[in-house]
């Protein structure tokens, strides 16, 4: 969020006014927010369809479950826990590590993660080693060990992981060839998740938005300081499941929300429908 919050972008975010909306659930995981009460500003825009079942906060890293109105009643067992790797501190308290909020909800046992990785296009190691922590050290201390296994996960967040091996102006151009194909195959994440070195069986659908980082803010037109940074993936959202005998999941979409103008980065959503099978 860049330490911006602003009541239009945050309904936007959510889908716009209540009678659009037809997901019984909404999941919000935000990054680097400011002080201000961004739990009730969400509450607020989603007030005609939905209600605040999960929140999970760490300072600047915030995570949000929203159910419909509905379909409240299906809720059961909702658990949160965090876990820090640190963070630079400062005024807008950018806190590093991540958020989850674990729930049944019709039978499902849902695990959602919020995160915010290191930053830097070299960290590739760092990234790595942070994704496999969090996974491990999540509800570690708090888990029932006789409690049924987590059925679906789903990690969000700014994983910062970049797109390397090519300079900016290049980069650029292809964004604006649309050839995001070729940039595609310099992706940190994808080029680790195919070493098999992390989210080992995460999906994750085709990056056929532009790339969400870094942004002038105010504006959709990539970095013009003196850093002209490389154009990357930075914001993403991956899922797992882990008894597909048991659930079939369909992403039906996947694209960045190039409307939204008050951070340097843009907003990534899905809408993922799961079915019992």
């Amino acid at each position: 969020m860049n330490g911006q919050a602003r009541y239009g972008d945050l309904e936007k975010l959510v889908g716009g006014k209540g009678g659009s909306r037809e997901f019984e659930l909404v999941i919000v995981g935000l990054q680097e927010v400011p002080r201000s009460d961004v739990s009730r500003l969400l509450q607020s825009a989603l007030a005609e369809s939905h209600v605040l079942v999960g929140e999970a906060t760490m300072q600047s890293l915030q995570l949000y479950v929203f159910c419909s109105k509905n379909s409240d009643f299906f809720i059961k067992e909702v658990k949160v826990d965090k876990q820090s790797i640190g963070g630079c501190g400062g005024l807008m308290r950018r806190k590093k590590g991540a958020v989850a909020i674990f729930l049944n909800y019709r039978g499902i046992r849902m695990l959602f993660i919020s995160c915010h990785l290191s930053a830097h296009a070299h960290k590739v190691e760092e990234r790595n080693w942070e994704c496999k922590h969090i996974t491990h050290s999540l509800f570690s201390k708090k888990w029932n060990p006789y409690a049924l296994p987590v059925q679906v996960t789903v990690w969000l967040g700014d994983l910062n992981y970049r797109i390397e091996g090519i300079s900016t102006h290049p980069a650029r151009n292809l964004i604006h060839k649309n050839l995001l194909s070729l940039l595609r195959s310099r992706d940190q994440l994808l080029q680790e998740a195919e070493r098999g070195r992390i989210f080992d069986g995460y999906c994750e659908g085709t990056l056929s938005f532009k790339p969400t980082y870094k942004y002038n803010v105010g504006s959709s037109k990539y970095d013009s300081s003196y850093k002209v940074r490389v154009p990357s993936w930075t914001d993403r959202i991956l899922f797992k499941v882990d008894e597909e005998e048991k659930i079939s999941a369909n992403l039906c979409s996947y694209d960045s929300m190039d409307e939204i103008y008050s951070s340097d980065h843009k907003p990534v959503k899905a809408q993922l429908c799961l079915r019992p099978s």
